[in-house]
């Protein structure tokens, strides 16, 4: 018996499959939407295989998420949505149809969740760190009770020449607020929770083909891992989480409902970079140390891959943390991740 069925938008993107995959081995059934059905053959055919023969994950279209009524007919019979269709790219070049597919496609989804019935209890959105961090300079600490406050405005002031990664934070900024608001002013019968994670890694549900379908949040540990080079001096830090603690946080919700409703969590475990991620790679693949670059071995990153807090906003994430009782380590993020790259390189 299933413990319910499940809606996820954009279930072939690469947090969403990850989490598709987490909720049917926790005993959930699927309904997936894509944009074209095409692009989940790679799951309903390899990954998810089993499950959808089982009936226990089925993939529907939704050509265009913005469309008034785009969910209607997704949402029948579900017992909880995990809101996860949404542009992600730290390179976009206009801001508006970014904007547009965000935020419109948040609200169109929340719209369909009104007409789903009764058994709907429980919507999940992945938001992302992008709607909490605002320009506040280290040492400081982020927690849940922050937002962005400036992405959107450099949107509307720079229009076209506003750099990828504010378009990126302006979009999940407006869709998480669109979120709240629609709770505040609609005060629907089923509970509302949003997730912030920090970047993501860790293994794709589907180990890419080609280099080209190395997936932007992972191709930092593909550089590494195939060769390419390292940040001159001192290599630059990034905050991650492992993309499977993503997907047990989305299911958090939905098996906890009350006691996460109107909550954001933020999910980040450890901080690391490149230099990082070579020593882990040269150590833990000894054949591959001919071909990833040294560097300089155990520079500018703590060993425990926590935060200065001198030199970089902190993050609090242990609100998250209690909920899973702690975080994959970043080594292993890393290293299941280049697991990926078999016959790539």
């Amino acid at each position: 018996m299933s413990k319910g069925l499940i809606l996820i938008s954009g279930v072939n993107g690469y947090i969403a499959a990850r989490t598709a995959k987490h909720f049917l081995d926790s005993g959930y059934s699927v309904r997936g939407t894509v944009r074209k059905l095409a692009s989940a053959q790679p799951l309903l055919e390899d990954a998810l295989k089993d499950y959808a023969e089982a009936g226990k994950f089925e993939v529907v279209e939704v050509p265009d998420i913005t469309v008034s009524g785009a969910f209607d007919e997704a949402v029948k019979g579900v017992t909880g949505i995990a809101h996860m269709a949404s542009p992600v790219s730290f390179f976009f070049k206009d801001p508006d149809p970014i904007l547009h597919a965000a935020i419109n496609g948040t609200r169109t989804m929340l719209d369909s969740a009104l007409k789903a019935g009764s058994q709907l209890k429980t919507v999940v959105i992945i938001s992302s760190i992008a709607a909490v961090k605002n320009q506040s300079q280290p040492p400081y600490t982020f927690t849940e009770k922050d937002w962005n406050d400036f992405a959107e405005a450099e949107c509307e002031r720079l229009g076209k020449e506003t750099p990828g990664p504010i378009i990126y934070s302006a979009s999940k900024v407006g869709a998480e607020k669109m979120f709240w608001k629609f709770r505040d002013e609609e005060k629907p019968g089923f509970t509302m929770t949003a997730i912030n994670p920090v970047f993501v890694i860790g293994p794709p549900l589907l180990p890419p083909k080609t280099e080209s379908a190395v997936s932007e949040t992972i191709r930092s540990i593909w550089t590494v891992f195939s060769g390419g080079p390292l940040p001159v001096g001192v290599p630059g830090l990034t905050q991650t989480v492992d993309v499977r603690d993503v997907a047990a946080l989305m299911l958090y919700p939905i098996e906890h409902p009350e006691s996460t409703n109107g909550e954001r969590y933020i999910a980040s475990s450890a901080v690391g970079g490149a230099q990082a991620m070579a020593d882990i790679l040269r150590e833990v693949f000894p054949d591959a140390r001919g071909r990833i670059v040294e560097g300089t071995p155990g520079e500018g990153y703590k060993k425990d891959f926590t935060v200065d807090k001198e030199k970089i906003t902190d993050i609090n994430s242990s609100k998250a943390k209690t909920l899973l009782g702690g975080w994959t380590g970043y080594e292993k993020s890393v290293v299941d991740t280049a697991k990926t790259f078999a016959g790539l390189v």
